[in-house]
């Protein structure tokens, strides 16, 4: 069955236009509660969690609507990170757990994931079912079995502690100075308040939403401004979230970026040296950099690659029993601790290697050499399918010819966006670009 609501990361588009409307997040809310509380009774609870966009409120009013109409009691945790909404769907004993965000988008987009009482997020033949009760008229409860909707007011609190206990027992952050940029989205509090209890020097940046600056020119997918100020006030380090806190890049001293491979190979190599990584696998998406997959062979370590979207990570990594996992993007998946990708956890490892190697940041965020990667992305209109077309197949054929035995070439449709993502990887820079700009140019013209 195709998906008409559901992409690889719940339902996403720009608030206020068709999905993303209000009374959509109703009819979602209503179909989810039909779905969750399919035995009728009234003790069954969702938690929700936001980011700072002002159509939050809209989606939130909307969603609890719906749910309650079904008999669902609401939770509402106010900003939190998307992964306390996962945390938190299972420590409540809740039955469903929905995020709205849509993560490193701009402002004017929003979105709705869900997470199942397990707090990983639902598979496909859930969202399936779930967009089935949306095109068909759920029955709403009778009176007397209409939900309950209460604010819960210490659900970043409850995040906070898990994520402390995660940290090495006694160790602390004394001395150092970390620049933590959270993107004006849902961890403006929560991630200086856990760095400056575990004894960091705390250096805020993106930490005043106002409802349209979340992912403005700040966090993981804009860190030139957080690096900046690592270099005017001589930080050790920086750590940069996007709008939902389930991704991060880490800067070093001189503001250099570290992506998530980067990251995830300094965790692998670390957990494998003390016997911590299950199956000796990193489980990773087809972006991930070939210098990572050459880092893991030589350290005798597998990397499992999966279709991109943290969720297919999470998927294999259930399925095969492994406990690290992620994105290059930067999402970083740690089973051990968290069901989702969580930037701030992730930041906070990366804080305690170098407390435990004493290295700099510099030292730690260069695991590899990458070989030269090129990404673009070309916008197309809906509706339309430029990669249908006879002269972007022949594009693509030729570019794969190109670069037979010299790299590879991957070209998708993003699951959260109108765009065509072309990325090739070889040696050579030249061949590189060319063979990325001949598609673009073609998926452009037929755009």
């Amino acid at each position: 069955m195709t998906r008409k609501f559901f992409g690889t990361d719940g339902v996403r588009g720009t608030a206020n236009i068709y999905p993303m409307t209000a009374d959509m997040a109703l009819r979602i809310g209503a179909a989810a509660g039909r779905y969750f509380r399919n035995d009728g009774s009234n003790g069954h609870r969702v938690v929700i969690g936001k980011d700072t966009r002002l159509s939050g409120y809209m989606f939130e009013n909307a969603l609890t609507a719906g749910l309650t109409s079904t008999g669902m009691n609401v939770l509402l945790l106010g900003p939190v990170p998307t992964p306390a909404v996962g945390l938190l769907t299972t420590s409540m004993r809740a039955d469903v757990g929905i995020m709205i965000s849509a993560s490193h988008n701009p402002h004017h987009d929003n979105g709705i994931k869900f997470f199942g009482p397990d707090g990983f997020k639902l598979s496909d033949a859930a969202e399936e079912q779930i967009e089935a009760l949306i095109a068909s008229d759920v029955e709403p409860a009778k009176a007397a079995n209409i939900g309950r909707a209460k604010r819960i007011d210490d659900g970043r609190f409850r995040y906070a502690e898990r994520l402390k206990a995660t940290f090495p027992a006694g160790m602390r952050l004394d001395g150092l100075k970390v620049v933590v940029d959270c993107a004006n989205g849902a961890a403006y509090k929560v991630a200086p308040e856990v760095l400056w209890e575990l004894g960091a020097t705390v250096i805020k940046v993106g930490v005043d939403p106002d409802g349209f600056n979340i992912n403005d020119g700040c966090g993981s997918t804009h860190p030139e401004r957080a690096a900046q100020v690592i270099r005017d006030t001589g930080a050790d380090v920086g750590i940069c979230l996007d709008g939902d806190a389930d991704r991060v890049m880490i800067l070093d001293e001189t503001g250099a970026v570290a992506d998530g491979d980067q990251i995830m190979a300094l965790m692998a190599a670390r957990w494998a040296a003390v016997g911590r990584l299950q199956g000796d696998t990193l489980v990773a998406t087809v972006m991930s950099n070939l210098g990572l997959e050459r880092f893991l062979d030589a350290k005798g370590l597998h990397l499992k690659r999966t279709a991109v979207g943290d969720r297919y990570v999470v998927e294999a990594m259930r399925a095969g029993g492994f406990n690290l996992g992620g994105e290059q993007s930067g999402h970083i998946v740690m089973t051990d601790y968290a069901t989702t990708g969580d930037g701030l956890l992730a930041g906070l490892q990366f804080l305690a290697a170098m407390i435990d190697t004493g290295h700099k940041a510099s030292v730690l965020a260069r695991n590899f050499d990458t070989v030269p990667q090129m990404l673009k992305n070309v916008r197309f209109t809906a509706g339309t399918d430029p990669l249908a077309t006879k002269r972007v197949a022949a594009s693509i054929a030729d570019a794969e010819i190109k670069l037979n035995g010299k790299g590879r070439l991957l070209i998708r449709k993003s699951g959260t966006e109108p765009l065509i993502r072309v990325m090739a990887e070889c040696e050579d820079d030249t061949l590189l670009a060319q063979v990325v700009d001949q598609i673009i140019a073609e998926v452009a013209a037929a755009s």
